[in-house]
């Protein structure tokens, strides 16, 4: 059976999924109805498939997520490489872990986060493969050796089972402030690969960068990277007051930009990392102290969501001239951080059209760092390094799902036939509207059918702010005009769920806010659900 794991209100990293046990699923207007079983004309009613469609499943979901046949949402934890006993019903899931005692379930109150440890493996397999897949193929001399931004989920099970699944990749954790540093410590420690890098990012502070040179003293492979220039001193008195040699990165700030929505601290004015006097300024400083052999890394981050290969290469370009030249200057180079921005498709649109999605796979991601790595470095005539990257949401946004209750939502507006009246009792000007509405609709004429509602409704909404027309009045007029719309083709607006959730509570971290996550009922997806017709 495939590892899972079940917590009552805990944080999330991707997909959203709303409890649908009450409720049927969304309803489509008539158009959107028609063209679906126009579709599939054998289809006598709503399939699985006209479900998956519907909410993209394929787009955002695959390898990983499917509607199955009996309408639920299920997960394959193995990718594509799952067997169809491996697969594991969402909405099974649930009723266990929901379900009373008395009746063998667990009695955990919704909000649910289910977490799909196998899922995770896979994450990091899969990254590690498609490297591992770009360096062989191209001859490339070095390796790739990744680590996992503590931040981007900072729950002690998700840290540990990365750490244990990335153990034969010499895979390490990236800690951007105190906190992070010692769960890091602790995991890398009784957990991790003795090869694996720890890259401690972030404001350093004397404790701070203490720890990280602790951290050496007890056998982990650390590397604290400066992203201010005056870092470097807080280093040096450190390391001589404990009497560790430190390693040391530098942070770049490259002049290639991530134009995008998070792409904000990215190009020379962004506000992390070094520019090129300072940089200099600090090998400088590093020859002087006898200290240069300590420099060891470079690291650089374009942004996150990086939407195309192409700045991608850009930017590891520019960064990989860096490296060369930090080499050429003395440096013990070794190593070369290309930082986050392996992006995840969040709306299934395939494209860099928007901050949500990428236009690339894994494997192309993994084929343009290691290409322009070596482009670089071939040119310059210097030896391959170490690649890392620091991929988050690309590791985990898959593995964990929160899964919420709706219960109650917003029907869609009808007239009540002993409410009509109302219509006849509207003044003057407003029933002229009214009529010249009807006739409009009679004929067809729906440009003018949409002029006279909007007159209709704006008339009757002052009328009501005068104390003129009663609230019955407004409501019957709201509920025509929507019908009206209805009937001249114009979409059904979205229902709305009402659910009982603390969004911040169940946050990853501040990072989400703001972000887009899929959300889709877990059952009865295979229903035929009703259609409104006018």
């Amino acid at each position: 059976m495939p590892a899972l794991a079940v917590d009552a209100a805990a944080p999330v990293a991707h997909a959203f999924a709303c409890d649908a046990a009450r409720f049927p699923a969304p309803l489509l207007g008539p158009a959107a109805a028609a063209a679906a079983v126009a579709e599939k004309p054998d289809a006598a009613a709503w399939s699985a498939d006209l479900s998956s469609a519907l909410y993209n499943v394929d787009g955002w979901g695959a390898p990983y997520f499917f509607v199955n046949d009996d309408g639920d949402v299920a997960v394959r934890p193995h990718g594509a490489a799952t067997l169809p006993g491996q697969e594991i019903d969402l909405a099974k899931v649930v009723a266990k872990a929901a379900g009373p005692r008395s009746g063998g379930g667990l009695g955990l109150p919704l909000p649910l986060l289910v977490r799909f440890p196998d899922v995770l493996r896979h994450r990091v397999e899969a990254l590690n493969a498609a490297f591992d897949y770009a360096v062989r193929s191209t001859g490339y001399g070095g390796r790739y050796q990744g680590v996992y931004p503590v931040k981007c989920n900072q729950d002690r099970h998700v840290v540990e089972d990365i750490v244990e699944f990335g153990e034969p990749f010499r895979f390490g954790l990236e800690a951007g402030s105190k906190p992070e540093l010692l769960l890091a410590m602790s995991c890398l420690a009784a957990r991790g690969n003795p090869d694996a890098l720890l890259i401690c990012n972030g404001y350093k502070d004397d404790e701070y960068v203490s720890l990280a040179l602790i951290a050496r003293t007890m056998g982990l492979n650390t590397v604290i990277v400066l992203e201010q220039e005056e870092e470097l001193d807080i280093v040096v008195d450190a390391s001589r007051r404990l009497g560790v040699r430190p390693v040391v990165g530098m942070r770049a700030k490259l002049r290639t930009k991530h134009a995008g929505h998070f792409g904000s601290t990215s190009g020379e004015k962004g506000k992390f990392g070094l520019n090129a006097a300072q940089i200099l300024s600090v090998v400088a400083k590093l020859k002087t102290l006898g200290m240069l052999d300590c420099l060891q890394l470079l690291h650089f981050h374009i942004g996150s969501q990086i939407p195309t290969t192409a700045l991608l290469g850009d930017g590891v370009g520019e960064a990989a001239q860096i490296y060369c030249e930090l080499a050429r200057l003395g440096a013990a180079m070794r190593v070369i951080d290309v930082g986050g921005g392996l992006g995840i498709d969040y709306d299934g649109s395939h494209s860099a059209q928007t901050d949500m999605s990428v236009a690339y796979s894994l494997e192309e991601y993994a084929a343009a760092v290691v290409a322009a790595v070596g482009r670089v470095c071939d040119r310059k005539g210097v030896a391959h390094p170490i690649i890392c990257s620091e991929s988050g949401r690309a590791l985990v946004s898959h593995h964990s799902v929160l899964v919420f209750e709706a219960f109650s939502a917003s029907a869609p507006g009808r007239i009540d036939p002993a409410t009509g009246y109302l219509l006849d009792e509207l003044t003057d000007d407003c029933h002229a509207d009214y009529r010249n509405l009807m006739a409009a609709a009679v004929r067809g004429d729906f440009d003018t059918c949409a002029l006279y509602a909007d007159q209709l409704k704006r008339r009757c909404a002052d009328q009501f702010k005068d104390g003129v027309l009663g609230l019955e009045h407004l409501a019957a007029v709201d509920s025509l005009c929507e019908i009206v719309a209805r009937g001249m083709g114009a979409a059904e607006p979205p229902r709305t769920y009402h659910i009982n959730l603390s969004v911040f509570t169940s946050l990853p971290d501040m990072w989400a806010i703001g972000q887009m996550f899929p959300i889709i009922p877990i059952q009865r997806l295979g229903c035929m659900y009703p259609v409104w017709f006018v």
